[in-house]
């Protein structure tokens, strides 16, 4: 647990991942970082559902898991994995705090909401350069546009019929 933190955030915001239009963190991911067993982790929650509707929390499905094990190398150990993993949204894992009642789970949330934020604020600073290289491709259109004409123009070429090389058995007295 010690690590996680001391490593924050990038360790955490590598547990983060987007599935279903929201960022989420895997429950097993949490329960090592809170310090508890997978089980007790989703034991707590199945207790207190009632605090976990689905923007909070919910549990993939076997194609989404079989997808995810397949995209990121780290979980293919667990795609044996006798239960399919509930993840858990920004709010979710806030919810754990109320849930799992112990200092370490403060620290754990408090250091998630942080990452969260972090990764918030990232990809805000993405949409400004996005932003940005498309006014640059509007201002330089015109300087570049032989250049971008000419790139369009080989992206587009057909492709000439090609001699054929090797031997031929006709060509033989």
């Amino acid at each position: 647990m010690g690590k996680v933190l001391q490593t924050y955030p990038a360790r955490i915001v590598q547990r983060i991942f987007f599935i279903r239009m929201h960022k989420v963190i895997f429950d097993f991911d949490l329960a090592e970082m809170y310090g508890v067993e997978t089980r007790v982790l989703k034991q707590a929650v199945r207790r207190n559902i009632d605090r976990f509707p689905k923007d909070f929390m919910f549990q993939l499905t076997k194609k989404e898991f079989n997808e995810v094990i397949t995209n990121c190398d780290n979980l293919i150990q667990l795609k044996y994995a006798p239960a399919l993993p509930m993840v858990f949204t920004e709010q979710g894992v806030s919810m754990l705090s109320s849930v799992l009642k112990s200092k370490q789970a403060i620290k754990v949330n408090i250091a998630i909401m942080r990452a969260f934020v972090q990764m918030r604020q990232l990809l805000e600073g993405n949409k400004d350069i996005a932003k940005k290289i498309i006014e640059l491709e509007k201002k330089y259109d015109g300087q570049f546009k032989t250049i971008f004409t000419a790139i369009r123009s080989l992206l587009h070429e057909k492709q000439r019929p090609r001699e054929r090389i090797g031997f031929i058995k006709d060509r033989i007295n």
